[in-house]
């Protein structure tokens, strides 16, 4: 064998598995949600007949329709919101800048090496002098300026050509129809990516909706499956997994759906 068919075949291995590790873990969920928690218990992988049994004890006994709902109206607020505010901070941030904006962005950075925990009690307080605690919007709220994608759209902005706005300035256009009719139109891989992200931090948010949400019909996905996991006599595995199902097709269809403008948006790209 020559070097280079064995350094193919050795890509090969890898990649097959770590495909097998990434794909696995997703099959194991499905098989359990089609066995029964004794089977589960017992290391059956393979797909059984007792699904829709188990679906049905899910929407029987818990609320899951209604941390859905919680889930899908928190994360699609947040995203249309986030994206709003965070592109308009970085294009404000990459196209006018000044000495003092280039030190606010500065502290913006640093502030993402603050752990969210250390923040909870302050920002607590703060939702509850706003009479806020036990509402969506105090899991919006925080949400909203992402640091992160604040400096995923600074990074991509320095890609859009300065020429294109000084044309449209030379013509008579203003910064707020730049923006939108020009700038957000050409960059819609951008944003597919970032509302990606947005959705996915939104969707698997835990620890902050479980400080701030307190009565059972405001509770999202994340804490109806943690619910499940802390049963006080036996843990149903199986209707465990069919809630874990149920959780991850939301951001499984959103990802499948948009995958093509998130690799794009990913490498910077600028067209539409």
């Amino acid at each position: 064998m020559t070097h280079r068919t064995i350094r193919k075949a050795a890509s090969y291995t890898i990649l097959i598995i770590a495909a097998f590790v990434s794909i696995f873990p997703f099959y194991w969920i499905l098989a359990g949600a089609t066995n029964t928690s004794n089977e589960l218990a017992q290391g059956k992988l393979t797909i059984g007949p007792y699904f829709l049994v188990n679906m049905w004890n899910l929407f029987h006994k818990y609320k899951v329709v209604e941390a859905l709902v919680n889930s899908i109206k928190i994360a699609l607020i947040t995203v249309v919101f986030s994206l709003l505010a965070t592109s308009l901070a970085a294009y404000g941030f990459e196209k006018f800048r000044t000495k003092w904006s280039e030190r606010i962005y500065s502290i913006y950075l640093l502030a993402m090496m603050i752990p969210f925990s250390a923040m909870m009690i302050p920002l607590f307080k703060m939702m509850a002098a706003l009479k806020l605690v036990n509402t969506s919007t105090a899991v919006i709220l925080p949400a909203i300026s992402s640091v992160f994608l604040i400096f995923f759209f600074r990074q991509n902005f320095k890609a859009f050509p300065d020429d294109v706005l000084e044309a449209a300035k030379i013509d008579g256009a203003g910064d707020t129809y730049i923006f939108f009719k020009i700038v957000m139109p050409n960059m819609k891989s951008t944003y597919a990516a970032a509302a990606i992200y947005a959705f996915m931090t939104s969707w698997n948010n835990y620890l902050w909706p479980l400080v701030v949400l307190q009565s059972p019909e405001k509770k999202t996905m994340t804490l109806l499956i943690s619910d499940l996991a802390a049963e006080y006599y036996v843990v149903d595995y199986s209707v465990q997994m069919a809630g874990i199902l149920i959780a991850i097709l939301p951001m499984t269809i959103v990802f499948f759906v948009m995958q093509k403008s998130f690799v794009e948006g990913l490498t910077g790209s600028v067209k539409g």
